[in-house]
């Protein structure tokens, strides 16, 4: 495997309260990692130590071989770092804060142009390319932020929540680029969307309280969901206690729970024992017994629910 960012025992403390507390990780090439948590979980302090933006406590990271602590200016060589809040200079134009951008990064000549040029069309920012930053919107000043961030196609992009502020539009477009971009280099979302996570993300961690909690591929964390191959069906009323002693007795069931009644149907989730497969058994089970069923599905299981476990125990 092609390990391009290694995180030792990074630590930040703020006088007596550790933001972060001793993480460590890997992340190789082609994956897009997921660092997931709560608002004050200390994501945003990784990340800014990551990129060099903050010296650690204790602890090192380091990119593409490189010490973040020691060789500094090669780590931001390899990095293309989109913060928080994507602060821009909103006077300038997108067009010349790429140009100024390209210019701190030593770009010139035809490769700076064909750098702006490629940042501001994979984006899709052309046509606000002279319009200057302050009268964007801010879906397009996330963007632009973005822009800066791939335009010296760096190998390593960390992300902290990139589609905030965007439409459902423009956060397909840019999970779109996420993906394209992802087969050869090592991309690092922070976000609180689940869904982002279960879109762009081949593996997530997440942190709570400074610590890491969980590190696996988002099935990996929905497997660990009470919801995990429960099964959920609706049918008519009329047949619910018929249902529902039919589905308790099937021997890889734990419990059934009616979830709603919707008039004359009712809906049920029967939680499997386990996690294991039951929902060719219930179907058999309840096609034995002559009830009919509207609808019925297995669960993957829910991120939010585990995240929300998690993050609360930690």
């Amino acid at each position: 495997m092609d390990r391009m960012l290694h995180i030792d025992g990074l630590t930040k403390q703020f006088g007596s309260f550790t933001a972060v507390d001793n993480i460590s990780f890997s992340v190789n090439r082609g994956e897009v990692l997921g660092f997931l948590g709560p608002n004050g979980a200390g994501k945003t302090t990784a990340m800014r130590m990551v990129s060099g933006f903050l010296t650690p406590t204790s602890g090192t990271a380091y990119v593409g071989g490189y010490d973040v602590t020691t060789e500094p200016l090669e780590v931001k060589r390899r990095i293309g770092y989109l913060p928080e809040g994507a602060p821009l200079y909103e006077d300038m134009t997108p067009n010349e804060l790429l140009a100024f951008i390209s210019d701190v990064r030593g770009l010139s000549g035809a490769v700076k142009r064909e750098a702006i040029s490629t940042a501001a069309s994979r984006i899709n920012i052309e046509h606000v390319m002279h319009q200057a930053i302050g009268t964007l919107s801010k879906g397009y000043k996330r963007r632009v932020g973005i822009a800066q961030a791939i335009l010296h196609d760096p190998e390593i992009l960390i992300l902290d929540e990139p589609t905030d502020g965007l439409d459902p539009n423009q956060k397909h477009e840019v999970r779109k680029l996420i993906n394209e971009m992802a087969k050869e280099k090592v991309i690092v979302i922070s976000t609180h969307l689940l869904d982002e996570v279960d879109t762009v993300c081949s593996r997530a961690i997440v942190i709570a309280q400074g610590k890491i909690v969980a590190d696996g591929t988002p099935a990996d964390l929905q497997a660990r969901s009470d919801l995990h191959n429960a099964v959920s069906l609706r049918l008519a009323a009329s047949l619910s206690d018929k249902a529902k002693g039919t589905i308790e007795a099937v021997s890889g069931i734990d419990r059934v729970v009616q979830s709603s009644i919707d008039g004359d149907f009712v809906n049920f989730t029967a939680f499997s024992k386990s996690g294991q497969v039951v929902i060719d058994e219930v179907s058999a089970a309840l096609k034995s017994a002559d009830i009919d069923v509207l609808e019925i599905q297995a669960e993957r299981g829910r991120l939010d629910e585990v995240f929300r476990r998690l993050t609360t125990a930690a």
